[in-house]
């Protein structure tokens, strides 16, 4: 016989406010929990208890392979029921959203970008991390051939500092605290992009599935202005640059961390928000 807890949903104490239903899996990892009760007070409402559960994964797996604490700044544009829920960061500072309206949203793809006016403003400054950094992005929908995805710093010598990915003239180019390390790929395959140094003289890129490691120098990025910009680049020398017409559902900016890691994480979040609705 069914017990009245199988019978009728209730809220749970320990459950973040969630329906509860007898042994059903609900979230419980603490930041989990208060990132998805600021998505609720910005949305009006909570996410469903899958995508709950989904970003509950995501926290978990995160800190279970050490990479958690490498995430300085972090947005989930996807899964919030309102494009204010999605700007809520999942760590660090909101970002700063300049021209996306909620027609741009879409729950389970993200936010598209119009290749003119629409970016966010990470609120994660250049000038830190010296050979210790990473960026990431997550892209549903693939937009233009010549665009940047994210990026900041300074593009001009002498001090030809930046941290950026895109895609210009048939090829990837990346960079990370330093000059460009390119990658030939004629297509735009969508999915998760990231760059990342953990010394001064080696540069991570994955792309596609596949890790490529660069011997490329890195330049000081002390004094170089600025913060950290999605959809396009923010340089401190020539302002912003590149508008994409991307979809992103997922961005992270922050210290060097396993890139392969992150990627089965966020790609495992992105699929199951997907499948939640």
């Amino acid at each position: 016989m069914a017990t009245l807890a199988q019978k009728l949903p209730y809220t749970h104490p320990f459950a973040g406010g969630y329906p509860y239903r007898g042994s059903q899996r609900l979230p419980s990892d603490p930041d989990a929990l208060t990132y998805l009760a600021a998505v609720a007070a910005a949305d009006g409402a909570p996410v469903e208890t899958a995508v709950a559960v989904a970003v509950d994964d995501f926290f978990k797996g995160c800190k279970a392979d050490g990479t958690f604490s490498a995430l300085k700044s972090a947005a989930l544009l996807c899964g919030a029921r309102t494009l204010a829920g999605a700007l809520v960061p999942l760590v660090g500072a909101a970002p700063t959203n300049n021209n996306f309206v909620d027609a741009d949203y879409n729950r389970e793809t993200g936010l598209v970008g119009n290749g003119t006016t629409k970016y966010l403003d990470s609120g994660y400054a250049y000038a830190q991390n010296q050979d210790n950094s990473h960026i990431a992005i997550y892209r549903t929908e693939a937009g233009a051939t010549t665009q940047n995805w994210i990026g900041a710093g300074n593009y001009n010598p002498p001090t030809r500092s930046f941290s950026r990915i895109g895609h210009y003239s048939g090829g990837i180019h990346s960079g990370m605290q330093g000059p460009l390390a390119n990658v030939s790929q004629p297509s735009l395959p969508i999915g998760f992009a990231a760059t990342e140094r953990n010394d001064d003289e080696n540069v991570s890129l994955r792309y596609n599935n596949v890790t490529q490691t660069q011997v490329v120098n890195s330049v000081s990025v002390s004094g170089i202005p600025g913060n950290f910009t999605v959809f396009v680049v923010s340089y401190s020398d020539l302002g912003i640059v590149g508008y994409s017409t991307q979809r992103a559902a997922f961005y992270s900016i922050g210290e060097s961390l396993d890139l392969a890691a992150l990627d089965a994480r966020v790609t495992a979040l992105v699929a199951a928000i997907g499948a939640a609705l």
